[in-house]
């Protein structure tokens, strides 16, 4: 392990990765002192199993089994994709069920009424995965992921990925899927963190894209959009952002701005910079970015009712052609105001992401949005299951290793609802006109006529993704994906490490105080941004620090994170 020294501003915490994780930090799962009573149960159920499967098919009856989801949703388990496992591939009937209300709850009631029957799924979460071990009614699993001739989707599962789940005495407690099947070159995700500009509004102030790439170009492009008006004659808000209430410190608008000045905001916050880590509040850049922000807000170049917009009237303003540059999600721009143009007949049409600007002092640029490739949901498997072999059989199915897997899973093979426009891993449409006019029209009753849509029972790859090539109606649909698949290598984004994926401290200083961190960070951002002067901007800088330690307890939870990370560490490994 490499060494570790505390020094001053260490550390960048991002308040949504800590809320992410406290949303799931019950213990650590893997019930050890079941290991005796759960590998007979194992021996037992594939005992069973197997006799049952043999009577089965010597009837003629597929295998079966039902997979309960940990979530609610409308079901109809003669979809055409589930008939298509039935009849042709792989051959099992799944019967889903889903869950009335809270999943947890459900969870806890199921398991005190005698647990589910066959298999359930739900996303990955230690509270979860606690209860399902504490229950003493799951097999473990680790045998069938070393079973290549039989089992070849189970056992193409990356050994990382496994590694992590073993308990102490090796066992796995759950099949892992919606991972990435190449964890060294993971799929991006809808990255959409940028700054999106519009270019009919720099062509009007005789400028360039390029000419924005630094702050300074960015500041002269911002003072000449201010002079130009929109199509009522009303001038434009040169810069603007949603300071969405509801956001988190791992996912907000001006998460764009930091990235440029080199603030890491996501992945639990955390920038390993040498031996050293820096949390985002301790990172000098994040006072210069919101000091950057206050200067631009008093010269009036920052939408003056940036704090106080909803999202409609920011969306509104934003239809109707009054910014001329964004910051933060596009997402939050709303996509369907150039998703639904089939040219340049709408403001919404001149919308670019363009490359974070480059800051004075800066060499790389924050990291944003940390690529998780490891698993998000868990498939546990009930030791009273008489239906193991259909299990296993449909999830070695699921998890074949092909790029194009989650959308078989999703939407069944190429050939028979959807096939290749131009070539494998290429652009792909719908050749069924009535399973397409089912799967989008928008009522979820008729959409599951046709998919239960379990694409998380798969997993996916960066070589391609469907909804990137996906046929489309409208020119303009075409621009988010390309937004999105830019976004991804602007260098904001990066793959996850070891300590992006830490649990707090079950009842640990980090867990108690997380909450108070994000009320912090909403109460002062405001302040920030509207200082007078740089006296009043240096004065509430002071008491939102002063706040964090007194309030917040800052430095007791950067201490348990770095004890945490490595404990982490020594149990686990770095990577």
């Amino acid at each position: 392990m490499r060494s570790m020294r505390k020094s001053k501003g260490t550390v960048a915490l991002s308040l949504a990765a800590m809320l992410a994780v406290l949303a799931g930090c019950s213990g650590n799962g893997g019930n050890n002192a079941n290991a005796g009573s759960e590998a007979a149960g194992t021996s037992s159920a594939q005992t069973t199993s197997s006799a049952s499967a043999s009577a089965s098919q010597a009837s003629g009856d597929p295998l079966a089994f039902k997979l309960w989801l940990g979530w609610t949703a409308t079901i109809n388990n003669d979809s055409l994709v589930q008939k298509y496992w039935r009849e042709k591939e792989p051959g099992v009937d799944v019967k889903l069920e889903a869950t009335q209300g809270d999943a947890l709850t459900a969870l806890n009631l199921n398991i005190n009424t005698g647990g589910f029957d066959d298999a359930a799924i739900f996303s990955r979460n230690d509270t979860v995965k606690s209860a399902m071990g504490r229950s003493n009614q799951i097999m473990s699993l680790e045998q069938y992921f070393d079973m290549p001739d039989k089992y070849p989707g189970l056992a193409s599962i990356p050994k990382q990925y496994l590694d992590r789940m073993k308990d102490k005495d090796g066992h796995i407690w759950s099949i892992p899927a919606w991972f990435d099947q190449n964890p060294n070159d993971p799929w991006p995700g809808w990255s959409s963190l940028a700054w999106t500009v519009r270019t009919d509004v720099v062509e009007k102030a005789g400028m360039k894209l390029e000419d924005l790439s630094t702050l300074d170009g960015v500041e002269t492009f911002l003072k000449k959009a201010a002079e130009q008006k929109d199509a009522s004659g009303k001038a434009l808000l040169p810069m603007s952002f949603l300071m969405d209430t509801n956001d988190t410190a791992g996912w907000n608008d001006e998460n764009a701005i930091l990235t440029a000045f080199g603030v890491s905001t996501s992945g639990k916050g955390v920038a390993k910079k040498g031996d050293d880590f820096v949390f985002t509040f301790d990172d000098p850049q994040y006072k210069a970015a919101y000091q950057w922000m206050n200067k631009l807000y008093r010269e009036k170049l920052i939408d003056p009712e940036v704090v106080t917009d909803k999202k409609e009237r920011y969306k509104e303003k934003n239809k109707s052609g009054r910014v001329a540059l964004n910051v933060g999600s596009f997402f939050n721009i709303d996509t369907t105001l150039w998703e639904t143009l089939d040219g340049p007949t709408e403001p919404g049409w001149y919308y670019q992401v363009i490359p974070f600007p480059k800051v004075p002092g800066v060499d790389q640029v924050g990291t944003n949005q940390v690529v998780n490739p490891y698993p998000g949901y868990d498939v546990y498997i009930s030791k009273k299951t008489k239906n193991l072999d259909a299990i296993l059989k449909f999830f070695d199915y699921t998890l074949a290793p092909k790029p194009e897997q989650q959308q078989v899973i999703n939407e069944g093979p190429a050939g028979l609802y959807w096939d290749w426009i131009d070539q494998p891993l290429g652009k792909w449409k719908y050749i069924d006109d009535n399973y397409k006019a089912d799967r989008n029209s928008g009522d979820v009753a008729r959409k599951a006529k046709v998919t239960p849509e379990l694409y998380m029972t798969s997993s996916y790859n960066n070589k391609w993704y469907p909804w990137w090539n996906s046929e489309v109606d409208k020119a303009g649909a075409a621009k988010t994906p390309a937004f999105t698949e830019a976004v991804g290598k602007m260098g904001g984004v990066r793959a996850a490490h070891n300590y992006d994926l830490l649990t707090p401290k079950e009842g640990g200083t980090w867990e108690k105080y997380a909450p108070e961190i994000e009320n912090l960070r909403k109460e002062y951002r405001a302040k920030l941004l509207m200082s007078k002067d740089d006296a009043q901007f240096e004065s509430t800088w002071k008491a939102f620090q002063d706040a964090l330690e007194k309030r917040a307890h800052w430095s007791e939870m950067k201490a348990e994170w770095l004890e945490t990370y490595k404990a982490d560490v020594a149990a686990n490994g770095e990577f």
